[in-house]
């Protein structure tokens, strides 16, 4: 049985979709959870009453992952109040899509530096107590387009397959202090990032799927909290695909 008793947890973006779905996770198995919000502090806030409510403990913190200085911020309030991040999950993203040969360089810019810089800034602010405790846990969610491309999505493609990079990189870095990085590749999964994709794009996903459906952020989060927990404690550099049968080629 995975066991997260005490152990405190940040989770970027945790307000929403599959980082809603990780909270609520990672609480139910005894985690302290912080999950943070760029925007929607109204849902943040609503996460941790759930939480609460089913005997989990919880605390919502602003941060915008792209901004240094809002992710010192937030960890000063994290460490403040539940202690350093023994587990991170950095999920929080965006998708800006459009065909490349019109794709404007500010949509470009915004979602790499949203989804691979931002990354690099929180997993960098939370390494630092981690290398002291010799120990700790990050899990990073990539995508199944960063792996085999998607027309209309170079710029969401390129910030997750550098993720992979990032991960495997990190993982030889730090794995001599104990702590282990890991990435998990969802395919299509019902969450509001994909709820306005046509409904066309939707039906040829599904039938290329094995399974024949759309992944439940919960199906995501059971594999993040097994790559947080001590059970994949020699598990590392790894990327888990989570994806129905999507990337095998039907």
């Amino acid at each position: 049985m995975i066991d997260l008793e005490n152990k405190v947890a940040l989770i970027t973006g945790g307000s929403k979709g599959i980082g809603a779905a990780v909270s609520r996770r990672l609480a139910s198995l005894g985690a302290r959870v912080a999950l943070t919000y760029r925007s929607g502090a109204s849902e943040a806030a609503r996460m941790v009453e759930e939480i609460d409510e089913a005997g989990g403990m919880a605390i919502a913190v602003p941060m915008e992952i792209a901004d240094p200085e809002s992710v010192r911020a937030a960890f000063e309030i994290v460490e403040d109040r539940l202690g350093p991040a023994e587990i991170l999950v950095n999920n929080a993203g965006l998708t800006d899509d459009g065909l490349f040969m019109r794709m404007k360089a500010e949509a470009w810019n915004r979602v790499i530096e949203v989804n691979l810089t931002g990354t690099f800034h929180v997993t960098q602010r939370a390494l630092r107590p981690m290398m002291k405790m010799r120990s700790g846990s990050i899990v990073n969610l990539s995508s199944i387009v960063g792996m085999l491309g998607n027309s209309g999505q170079t710029n969401y493609a390129a910030s997750k397959a550098g993720i992979v990079g990032f991960t495997k990189s990190l993982a030889c870095e730090v794995g001599s202090r104990g702590i282990r990085v890991n990435a998990v590749a969802p395919g299509f999964v019902q969450t509001d990032m994909t709820a306005n994709m046509s409904s066309e794009w939707m039906d040829r996903v599904v039938s290329s799927t094995a399974l024949g459906r759309p992944g439940e952020p919960g199906e995501i989060a059971s594999v993040v909290a097994f790559l947080a927990s001590s059970a994949s404690s020699f598990i590392t550099g790894e990327v888990i695909v989570v994806d129905g049968g999507l990337g095998i080629g039907l």
